[in-house]
């Protein structure tokens, strides 16, 4: 079974490839126009990440669980707002994954 830091670091894992898949295609750098459910998938597989890290972390009664909910409130918010503020409404999760990520502690 992964520890709570594994659990975290795949849905991180997943949040920087879809910030960096978005970034990329509104710099146009990427055109995935023919391909915009790449962006959604990510979305889901970084999403649903999240939740079995937080849930896993709750499990193993580690803080990072604490640490990493507060990123579902952006998540959930990106499928109902405009395209103006996609972008800074996506990256408000990432504080929540970075702390998740360097909390110390015991092994979890």
């Amino acid at each position: 079974m992964p520890t709570s830091r594994a659990l975290v670091a795949a849905a991180a894992s997943a949040y920087l490839a879809n910030v960096a898949l978005g970034t990329a295609v509104q710099t146009r750098l990427v055109d995935t126009s023919r391909h915009r459910w790449m962006h959604h998938a990510l979305y889901i597989v970084a999403s649903t990440l999240t939740v079995a890290a937080i849930a896993g972390s709750f499990v193993r009664r580690s803080p990072r669980g604490w640490l990493l909910a507060p990123a579902l409130v952006p998540l959930a918010l990106l499928p109902r707002i405009g395209h103006d503020a996609h972008a800074v409404t996506g990256l408000a999760a990432a504080p929540w994954y970075a702390g998740a990520l360097l909390v110390g502690g015991r092994k979890h």
